[in-house]
């Protein structure tokens, strides 16, 4: 009682090439558009590397031209230019056995700059990169499921 079931007709030979051709471009139209995305997203990550570079550079030229900067306003500060320019202007050096000092009630002097914190070793360095940034989507993603499973989703 064993009958071997057979279909009553044939696929006619056109429509399966048309079913063997509408796969293929199926399936080729899934691979042009996953290269799309791939280009797309290259294209993107191109362009912020080139915007990168830019701006370090831009960075460094703004770094050497305040240096330049600061080189010039030292210089101009200088002991020695400072003398000058002041003989030029008319001033003349004190004679300090002949200085009268005076003592101005209330002023208590110059007091001391706090630039930064006194160090201590008990403060460490906060991480740069935060945690959830060092997470991958592999590991976000099963996360996320095993927190669901054990919240009693499954």
């Amino acid at each position: 009682m064993t009958h071997l079931f057979t279909q009553a007709y044939q696929q006619a030979p056109w429509r399966l090439q048309i079913q063997r051709i509408g796969g293929f471009l199926a399936a080729l139209v899934g691979v042009v558009l996953i290269a799309g995305v791939y280009l797309f997203i290259s294209a993107q990550t191109a362009t912020a590397g080139l915007e990168i570079q830019s701006l370090e550079r831009q960075r460094e030229s703004l770094d050497r031209l305040i240096a330049d900067r600061r080189a010039a306003l030292a210089e101009i500060t200088s002991a020695g230019v400072m003398t000058q320019r002041a003989t030029e202007m008319g001033f003349e050096l004190p004679d300090m056995s002949t200085a009268i000092y005076m003592v101005i009630p209330g002023y208590e002097g110059r007091q001391p700059a706090m630039i930064a914190p006194p160090p201590s070793s008990n403060s460490l360095p906060s991480p740069i990169i935060k945690q959830s940034y060092r997470q991958s989507l592999w590991e976000w993603f099963f996360q996320g499921v095993l927190s669901g499973a054990s919240a009693g989703g499954y």
